[in-house]
């Protein structure tokens, strides 16, 4: 498989303390199946939807506190060059870049805007084996409250260009090429103060008033929708152990889709 253009998302996990708790919510939700864990990588577990790579589970390291959240990462032909242009751009590096056996590199950041997210360079992991089906990663976008902060520092990290969607809500999209990869939605008053900025990550789905019928019968809770969109029908749940994401139903579309204007 080609390695995907940089800046592209090509992978998620997300630490539990409870990971047999989190295996059994998503396995239900999204109908995941699970790997051996792998003790050699500190419990790490990857979730397959219908035979295939789309995510993983692992819990804290030992002294290890935080609440759980997804993280994505995009991806980077060169890990350690990526690192430095995240610093050279206000960004915070929280894990200095590592190998992991030969499955790749990785680094953990923070955006200048207080979103965290990972970088990949692809080894013999090269990331999601599938993206877009039921079960699977299809999209994700950065929630910040500084909005003009994350716009900067994006698209000079990874060369992404900026597109402005029309309507009342300030929402960005940036693309690599002719493709769009990446979302940035400002935070409004609408969000309680105690939530950090994050990146929202997406899970599609084949229905999601089933989907999300079947997170809050395992300790789910939902937190909008699910809502009708030209983009499909979504809802943005938050895991028994606090982890945000969205699913949506791709398939079920309404309505137009908003127009764009290009960011110099």
């Amino acid at each position: 498989m080609a390695a995907p253009p940089e800046g592209t998302p090509c992978w998620a996990d997300a630490m539990f303390d409870d990971l047999d708790a989190a295996k059994d919510f998503y396995g239900h939700v999204l109908g995941w199946t699970f790997g051996e864990t792998s003790s050699e990588q500190g419990g790490y577990t990857q979730a397959y939807a219908d035979g295939k790579a789309v995510a993983a589970v692992v819990p804290p390291m030992p002294g290890q506190k935080g609440a759980s959240q997804w993280c994505l990462y995009l991806a980077a032909r060169d890990a350690s060059a990526t690192a430095a242009r995240i610093r050279e751009h206000g960004g915070e590096l929280l894990m200095e870049p590592v190998q992991v056996a030969d499955y790749g590199t990785m680094c953990l950041a923070r955006d200048p805007g207080g979103a965290v997210f990972g970088v990949w360079q692809a080894g013999t992991h090269e990331g999601f084996r599938t993206t877009g089906t039921p079960g699977a990663y299809c999209w994700a976008e950065v929630f910040t409250r500084e909005a003009e902060k994350s716009d900067a520092f994006f698209p000079a990290v990874f060369s992404y260009r900026s597109k402005q969607l029309e309507g009342e809500t300030d929402f960005r999209l940036y693309d690599l090429g002719e493709r769009s990869v990446l979302g940035r939605m400002r935070m409004t008053d609408d969000f309680p103060p105690e939530v950090p900025p994050y990146i929202n990550v997406y899970f599609a789905v084949d229905d999601c008033d089933a989907a999300v019928a079947r997170a809050t019968d395992r300790g789910g809770v939902l937190r909008f929708g699910p809502m009708d969109s030209p983009f499909g029908r979504f809802a943005a749940i938050s895991d028994p152990q606090g982890a945000h994401f969205t699913v949506i139903d791709l398939t079920r579309t309404t309505g137009e889709m908003p127009g764009t204007s290009t960011v110099d």
